[in-house]
C-alpha cells in the first residue's frame, strides 16, 4: 500500500473520507458541505462516534465515493480506528485508491501518521499461498492519500516511527501466518539473519553450541523433531556506547504437536502461531533497525519444534536447564516455559540487561482469565510493569497485570527435582509466571507477557486485525523503548 501525505483536499476518482465532527467539516473541496450534511441526515447518519454513512458523487466524468465518518462529541477522537474501519468497509469492494480529509481540522500530524498506520494494518490480506484461480479478482487498496494541514510534518511522523513499526507488525503477521512447512526453526533462522541488511547484527546458535552451554530444558522440547533447534541473537546498537541493553525474549515452538502429551487433532492446525511471541520479538527489531531507534536493544528468540517420537521428551524426565536448576517435565505440552527457561537465563548473564520482557503464547488460561482483549501482565518490578501499562495505553495493544508472589510457588514444587514444569489446574497462567521468575534472577527487572490470546485469534472486533495472526506486541514494545530508552 503506498502512503503520501499532502494539501490538495480533490479526490478525481476512488473513495474520499470525510470526519464530520470536527471544526471544519467542509475539507473537501468538490462538494458542497450542505448539501452532504442533509443528504446524509435524511440517510439516517447523526456524526456519532463510529457512525459511518457512504454516497457517490459525480467529479467530471468520474463518480468517487464519499464516506461520512461521526466522530461523536469526545474530545479525543481515535482517528486510526477510524481510518481502519472505513479500509476495512472497501475490502473487496474493488476501491483501489482513498483520501483521507483531515485538512481544518484538529487532527495532528500524528494523528495523521497514525491514520496511515491504521490503513495499512487494515488493509493487511495473507493471500501469499494462494493461486491465481482462488485470489480475489477485486483489486485490494493501493493507494492512501492523507490531505492536512502539515503533510512535511505528518509525512516526518510516518517514516521515522509508525511506517517502519507497521512494517514490523506486517513481518510478525506474515510469520505466525506462514505454514509451518515454510517456518521451522532452521527456515526462520535464515529469514531473520536476513534482517542484517537493516544494520542489525544476527548471530545463530545450532544444537550443538546450546549442548556445549548446557541449554537442556530447550533442546529437550525438540528432541522428538527432525529439524534442528535454534536460537537467534539479534542486536540493535543504537544508544550510547556502554548503555546497558533492554533485552526482548520470544517463544518460538513453530509447531506443537504437545509432544507425548498430545494435542487433541481438532484445531492443532492453529498451532503454527505458537510462535506468535518470537514473532512480536522479530518484528520489534526490524522496526527498531528501520527507524533508527537511538536505543541498545538485544533480541533473542528460541526456535524449535515440538514433536512426538521414539526420541521424544517423557513425562516424567527431569532435565538440568542452564541454570543448573532442575525441571521434572510432568507435561511435554507446557513447553514454552522450558524454552524461555534457557533463553532468559542466558540473556540475563550474557548481557546483563537494564529490563527485559519476554513474550510467549503460554498458556490457555490466559484466555479463559482475559479472553481475546488484554495479554497477561506479569513483573517482579512495579516501575517496569507501569511503564508496560502506559505503553499499551498508548499503542492501543491492551495489557492486564495479574500477580506473582511466593504463594504460588509451592504449586510447582517437586519432590523429585528443583520445580516441575505444570503446576496443576489452579492459577495456570500464574505459575507458569512463577515458573519463568526462576530464571531470571534478582537484580534484572523482568516482565513476562502471556498473548496466548493476543497474537493469534480466529475471531476479531478490531478493524486493524487480520484473521490469526496479528502481530500483537511490536506496537507496544516499540512504544516502550521509544518512551523508557530513547529519551
Amino acid at each position: 500500500m503506498k502512503i503520501s501525505f499532502g494539501k490538495d483536499a480533490a479526490a478525481k476518482s476512488g473513495a474520499a473520507l470525510i470526519i464530520l465532527g470536527a471544526k471544519d467539516s467542509s475539507a473537501y473541496h468538490d462538494i458542497d458541505k450542505a448539501g452532504l450534511v442533509a443528504t446524509a441526515k435524511a440517510a439516517g447518519f447523526s456524526g456519532g462516534k463510529g457512525d459511518k454513512f457512504s454516497t457517490y458523487v459525480v467529479n467530471g466524468s468520474k463518480a468517487v465515493k464519499v464516506i461520512a465518518a461521526g466522530r461523536g462529541k469526545a474530545e479525543i477522537f481515535d482517528y486510526e480506528l477510524c481510518a481502519a474501519s472505513v479500509v476495512k468497509s472497501l475490502r473487496g469492494s474493488g476501491e483501489t485508491s482513498l483520501t483521507v480529509h483531515l485538512a481544518a481540522t484538529d487532527a495532528t500530524p500524528d494523528d495523521a501518521a497514525r491514520v496511515a498506520l491504521g490503513a495499512r494494518l487494515a488493509g493487511y490480506i495473507f493471500d501469499t499461498h494462494k493461486s491465481a484461480a482462488t485470489k480475489s479478482k477485486k483489486s485490494p487498496l493501493k493507494t492512501v492519500k492523507i490531505t492536512c494541514d502539515n503533510p512535511s510534518a505528518a509525512k516526518k511522523a510516518y517514516e521515522n516511527y509508525y511506517g517502519p513499526v507497521g512494517d514490523g507488525t506486517i513481518l510478525a503477521r506474515d510469520l505466525v501466518n506462514d505454514p509451518p512447512n515454510i517456518v521451522y526453526p532452521k527456515a526462520y533462522a535464515a529469514r531473520i539473519k536476513k534482517l542484517a541488511d537493516l544494520g542489525l547484527k544476527v548471530e545463530v546458535l545450532g544444537e550443538k553450541r546450546m549442548e556445549s552451554l548446557g541449554m537442556h530444558a530447550l533442546l529437550g522440547v525438540g528432541l522428538g523433531s527432525e529439524r534442528e533447534s535454534q536460537m537467534v541473537i539479534m542486536r540493535w546498537d543504537g544508544g550510547k556506547k556502554g548503555a546497558k541493553p533492554a533485552c526482548l525474549v520470544g517463544k518460538g515452538v513453530t509447531f506443537d504437536t504437545g509432544g507425548i502429551s498430545l494435542k487433541p487433532g481438532n484445531n492443532m492446525w492453529d498451532m503454527k502461531g505458537d510462535m506468535g511471541g518470537s514473532a512480536a520479538v522479530v518484528g520489534t527489531m526490524m522496526a527498531l533497525a528501520s527507524r533508527k531507534a537511538k536505543a541498545n536493544v538485544i533480541g533473542v528468540v528460541g526456535l524449535v519444534e515440538n514433536m512426538p517420537d521414539g526420541k521424544a521428551q517423557l513425562p516424567g524426565d527431569i532435565v538440568t536447564s542452564m541454570s543448573g536448576q532442575t525441571i521434572e517435565v510432568q507435561n511435554t505440552d507446557a513447553e514454552g516455559r522450558l524454552v524461555l527457561a534457557d533463553a532468559l537465563h542466558y540473556s540475563v548473564t550474557r548481557f546483563k540487561p537494564a529490563a527485559m520482557i519476554n513474550l510467549a503464547t503460554l498458556t490457555g488460561a490466559i484466555i479463559s482469565a482475559l479472553g481475546y482483549e488484554h495479554a497477561g501482565l506479569f513483573s517482579n518490578d512495579d516501575e517496569l510493569a507501569a511503564q508496560i501499562s502506559a505503553a499499551s495505553e498508548t499503542s492501543t495493544e491492551k495489557t492486564w497485570r495479574l500477580p506473582l508472589s511466593p504463594a504460588y510457588n509451592k504449586l510447582i514444587d517437586s519432590p523429585n527435582a528443583d520445580m516441575k514444569n505444570i503446576g496443576g489446574p489452579a492459577a495456570g497462567s500464574i505459575t507458569a509466571g512463577q515458573f519463568l521468575q526462576r530464571f531470571v534472577g534478582e537484580n534484572t527487572p523482568w516482565a513476562h507477557l502471556d498473548i496466548a490470546g493476543m497474537g493469534m485469534k480466529n475471531q476479531r472486533t478490531d478493524p486493524r486485525e487480520p484473521t490469526f495472526g496479528t502481530g500483537y506486541g511490536v506496537r507496544l514494545l516499540n512504544r516502550w523503548i521509544a518512551d523508557n530508552f530513547e529519551g
